[in-house]
């Protein structure tokens, strides 16, 4: 454990411990379909590999409970996930898919988001940005303001609007909210992130304490997402690209989700410790027996985290209202 993260564990963090429900064998199983080191760049494994990813959200989201409906803003393909029972109209969650930048859409997508909605009442929205390296940077993150620009406009107040994302995902919101900061334009509520990758130049140390962990992620992977999204426009430790490095004092309250066992664990933790001196308020949520964005899998441990990010989300939406006499 790094020297700052003991300094810090009873700071605003949560630890959970409990059975994954997971064994060795499935875990190695879950490696080999998600990896696809060394073949990012290789145009019929990225086509294979964003296939798989698709299929597995369609098959696995929860389909009960929540009702989808699907629309276009521009040339984004968009879906809103809208819980059947408590739904609270005034509130919805922006949520960015992960993928590393080189996968994932509204399938896969709709894991989470529909998870998201059932916890919290508010309807999720997901959309599908354009993917690396065929669309590197800007596109994902001109999408996000095109989409964010959307809701605000068209349906909800920005301070109604929280916004999610898991893995590049979370790097992508974190990237929004940084450049609607920089724009001096209004920011969401929160930041609801899993397993956030916050740093795209690859040397925490938790890449090498968890590389036989994680059962999700490796180095190599890692590495050639960020070229395919950078694709040589600068550095990966601008904060552009690595948002642990750009300004954090005005980041809105933010919940970080990781598991203990992902290569990415230091990008959450630093994330967390970054924003607490800069003087703004985060909830560092550690699973000890969890992997690189575990709340997606129908297992116990998933199910306790989507508890306690309702009652995170609850507190901090009606606690507000609440003091404000709404």
């Amino acid at each position: 454990m790094k020297k700052t993260e003991k300094q810090k564990m009873n700071h605003n963090q949560n630890k959970h411990t409990g059975s994954s429900g997971f064994n060795d064998q499935l875990m190695k199983a879950m490696k080999a379909v998600n990896s696809i080191s060394g073949r990012s760049v290789n145009e019929a494994d990225l086509k294979n590999h964003r296939k798989a990813v698709e299929r597995a959200g369609s098959l696995t989201a929860p389909k009960a409970n929540v009702k989808i409906s699907s629309f276009n803003v521009g040339d984004i393909r968009c879906e809103a996930i809208r819980p059947v029972y408590a739904h609270n109209p005034r509130y919805a969650i922006l949520y960015a898919h992960g993928g590393g930048y080189i996968s994932g859409g509204l399938g896969y997508a709709r894991v989470l988001a529909a998870k998201m909605a059932i916890a919290t009442g508010f309807t999720t929205y997901s959309y599908e940005y354009r993917l690396a390296p065929e669309h590197p940077y800007p596109a994902a993150l001109d999408d996000s303001m095109e989409f964010w620009t959307y809701l605000t406009r068209e349906m909800y107040q920005p301070d109604h609007i929280l916004a999610a994302g898991d893995s590049a995902g979370g790097n992508l919101v974190l990237c929004l909210v940084q450049r609607l900061l920089e724009s001096g334009f209004p920011i969401p509520k929160a930041l609801l992130l899993f397993s956030p990758w916050t740093d795209m130049t690859g040397t925490a140390d938790s890449y090498e304490n968890n590389k036989e962990l994680d059962p999700i992620l490796t180095r190599q992977y890692v590495t050639d997402a960020s070229k395919a999204y950078i694709a040589g426009a600068g550095d990966p430790g601008e904060a552009r690209f690595s948002p642990l490095f750009g300004d954090l004092k005005c980041l809105p309250p933010s919940l970080i989700m990781a598991g203990r066992n992902e290569i990415l664990l230091d990008d959450s933790i630093r994330l967390h410790e970054g924003i607490i001196d800069a003087g703004g308020r985060s909830i560092l949520d550690i699973e000890e027996n969890g992997w690189h964005v575990y709340q997606q899998m129908p297992v116990p441990i998933a199910k306790r985290a989507m508890i306690r990010l309702a009652e995170y989300v609850s507190g901090l939406v009606y606690q507000t209202e609440s003091d404000n006499g709404e």
